[in-house]
């Protein structure tokens, strides 16, 4: 009688999940449209929304309790953007009782097969899919993005991305053989060693979180990070921990059915007047460290934190130059929701407008530059007219310190277009401000060199376009972009915008009139961040992302050959 050995959870989960990963594989090295979680809110069943949102609302107002060891009390001071009160307190940690314990739980994850630690993981991500509404709502509640921005970008968008970064870590990993045996000719004999290599984690990952977009930002750091045998320590954005605690919380579940100590994953909670990112990112535990943030910290870490590979995503002066087009409608259309889009709140949005002060050709025919910049006013304003549209555009303002950029700028020269709050008919209390343009000189440089985080754009009168080119390149040499727009109908204007763009290290879009937003980035695709320049040091996601999250050891053996006969 024969017995038959099941496999483990985590070998179940790989061969279960594999074919997602094999897609993902393909997807990666053909950069063609791939999606392994559907965006479609209708894809989840008829009540999936509202389960979500009761479950989700249904934390509101307690403990968050993850089992942590190292937890000395409970802390949080979540504010909604919307205004819905959120009291969920989350455990404050000990840092050293959690990186003792992480230490200690990484053990057993390094030593585990890469295709277990991937089928744990991608089983963790296939279980936050599951959760995708209550991740939207808590998404919702925290950041301040409108519902359908916060279902996808937290949740299957994000999802998306965390697949992405296991494919490439998956691949790097997998291009390191188990094991060799090496013959080198010899006089009498070959010389035979048999030589076995073995991936071994870096240490503890540091993820430090944005307050605008928790998932989208966090997941490829983090899978990248676990899959190559790290713990991972969840450093929220203290007005936006509720999304990455139930990331964590489901993390851990899974882990523990795995058979693997839960502590590999743990969050690090903290409030604004008592942060902890210093405090951890200098331990000399922590080996790597993902950071999406302001530019003052994210210099800082690359300067300071030597014990660890950072990889971060800074601020950016996003550009657009214009130069001619066979559709100024469709132009402004497009400009005005990349401009408006939860109330230009992201990384991706443009802030410098540069047209030349002679005009431009639309459509054959001449247009001056007031009409281009009354063109894209009335776009936005067109745009948001309808106040129930507008909010679910819009979504909340996140941080005070946003709202006073908006007032500041309502206070000075060249206003084109003046912001407005809007009351939203379901969230009365929600912080919702319509964008602000302002008409400016390239001259103005002290206005416009450096970024304006939320819904402020600049239209800014140039020479021409070749300065209009150059200053956008500047910018961004200087102050880092992430994306850049140009309008043209004239191909070797269009060369020489791909020429400065690379020069830049920022990623182009040409002549957007449609649907398509530069604001959007479509995981296997798309390079989110180039790493070239200073919006951030790093690229979601490329095989640099994952490459130095491991190392390999190797042991050398030699293999005895026949006795000699002489």
């Amino acid at each position: 009688m024969t017995t038959t050995i099941a496999p483990s959870p985590a070998a179940q989960w790989f061969s279960e999940h594999q074919p997602l990963l094999d897609h993902a594989l393909a997807a990666i090295k053909s950069r063609e449209y791939y999606s392994a979680y559907p965006e479609s809110a209708r894809s989840y069943g008829e009540t999936a929304q509202a389960d979500g949102k009761t479950k989700l609302e249904a934390r509101l107002g307690k403990r968050f309790e993850l089992a942590q060891p190292g937890t000395t009390g409970w802390i949080g001071a979540e504010k909604s953007p919307f205004g819905v009160p959120i009291g969920v307190t989350y455990p404050q940690i000990d840092v050293d009782q959690v990186i003792a314990a992480m230490q200690s739980a990484q053990r057993d994850w390094a030593s585990a097969s890469i295709g277990n630690r991937a089928g744990v993981c991608l089983e963790i991500v296939s279980r936050i899919n599951k959760a995708s509404f209550e991740m939207a709502f808590a998404t919702m509640y925290t950041t301040g993005q409108a519902y359908m921005m916060a279902f996808q970008a937290g949740g299957p968008h994000a999802q998306d991305r965390a697949l992405e970064a296991i494919a490439y870590a998956y691949d790097a990993m997998s291009d390191v053989p188990p094991f060799a045996l090496w013959e080198k000719p010899q006089k009498n004999q070959p010389l035979r060693v048999e030589k076995r290599y073995r991936i071994v984690p870096r240490g503890i990952g540091l993820v430090i979180a944005s307050s605008t977009f928790p998932n989208w930002n966090s997941y490829p750091g983090m899978f990248a990070s676990l899959v190559t045998g790290n713990a991972v320590i969840i450093k929220p954005h203290p007005n936006a921990i509720l999304p990455l605690a139930i990331t964590v919380e489901i993390a851990r579940a899974t882990l523990a059915e795995a058979g693997f100590d839960p502590n590999v994953v743990m969050l690090a909670a903290d409030v604004p007047d008592a942060p902890i990112a210093k405090t951890l990112v200098t331990r000399p535990e922590i080996a790597i460290i993902d950071f999406t943030g302001s530019s003052a910290f994210g210099d800082w870490l690359e300067k300071n934190a030597t014990n660890a590979s950072v990889f971060t995503e800074k601020a950016g002066v996003n550009a657009v130059v214009i130069d001619s087009t066979d559709d100024l409608a469709g132009l402004a259309k497009n400009l005005a929701m990349a401009l408006s889009l939860y109330s230009g709140q992201m990384c991706t949005a443009p802030q410098n407008i540069f047209v030349p002060r002679g005009g431009i050709t639309a459509g054959g025919t001449h247009v001056s530059f007031d009409d281009v910049l009354a063109a894209i006013t009335k776009g936005v304003d067109d745009l948001l007219a309808a106040p129930e549209r507008a909010v679910e555009v819009l979504g909340a303002i996140a941080s005070d310190a946003t709202v006073a950029r908006i007032d500041a700028q309502a206070k000075s020269d060249g206003v084109a277009l003046a912001s407005k709050t809007l009351v939203h008919p379901q969230f009365p209390d929600a912080r919702i401000r319509t964008p602000i343009i302002a008409r400016l000189d390239a001259a103005d440089q002290e206005r416009y060199n450096g970024e304006m985080f939320g819904p402020i754009a600049f239209v800014i009168a140039t020479d021409s376009t070749a300065q209009s080119l150059e200053l956008a390149t500047k910018s961004a040499r200087a102050c880092g972009a992430i994306t850049a727009m140009l309008y043209s109908t004239d191909p070797a204007i269009v060369t020489k915008a791909e020429d400065f763009a690379s020069d830049a290290g920022v990623s182009l879009a040409i002549n957007l009139t449609g649907s398509l937003l530069v604001n959007q980035s479509a995981a296997f695709s798309d390079y989110h961040v180039s790493g070239a320049n200073p919006a951030g040091n790093a690229s979601l996601t490329d095989a640099a992302f994952v490459a130095g999250r491991f190392r390999i050891t190797q042991t050398r053996t030699v293999v005895p050959g026949p006795a000699s006969t002489s």
